[in-house]
């Protein structure tokens, strides 16, 4: 199987992976219209999961363009990810925003986790972040 394929062994399909990512999250990423959510699985490789709510994203086509574009880029980036179960949610006026825009993005988001875990820790200007629980 190429690397770049999408199969379904790649896909959260069931409610329960979907509460077990919600419940257990352990990475978080966030942009102004897409909220992603992660938690290390027991697979060789990462799944994604959307949660693009009808009350967020109206129109079926946008909801079905936003998905489509938002897998074209997992599949070119699930290589360089752990193994990991994402969820992505979207949020109000994600439909609004252009293809070009929306793969920017969403690989935004991945070259956040693809970071060492230490490197999450600073700010963009490499400063450390404080620790909550001081």
């Amino acid at each position: 199987m190429s690397e770049t394929q999408f199969p379904r062994s790649a896909r959260l399909l069931r409610p329960a992976e979907f509460k077990r990512v919600f419940d257990n999250t352990a990475l978080r990423g966030s942009s102004q219209h897409l909220l992603l959510l992660a938690t290390p699985n027991e697979q060789d490789q990462a799944r994604i999961g959307f949660v693009l709510a009808k009350k967020q994203i109206k129109r079926a086509v946008d909801r079905n363009r936003i998905k489509r574009l938002i897998r074209e880029s997992f599949r070119h980036h699930q290589s360089d990810i752990d193994a990991l179960d994402f969820v992505i949610l979207g949020r109000a006026g994600l439909a609004e925003l252009d293809n070009q825009q929306i793969r920017e993005m969403i690989d935004a988001l991945w070259f956040r986790l693809k970071r060492p875990s230490h490197d999450r820790r600073t700010n963009s200007k490499g400063k450390k972040r404080r620790q909550s629980g001081r």
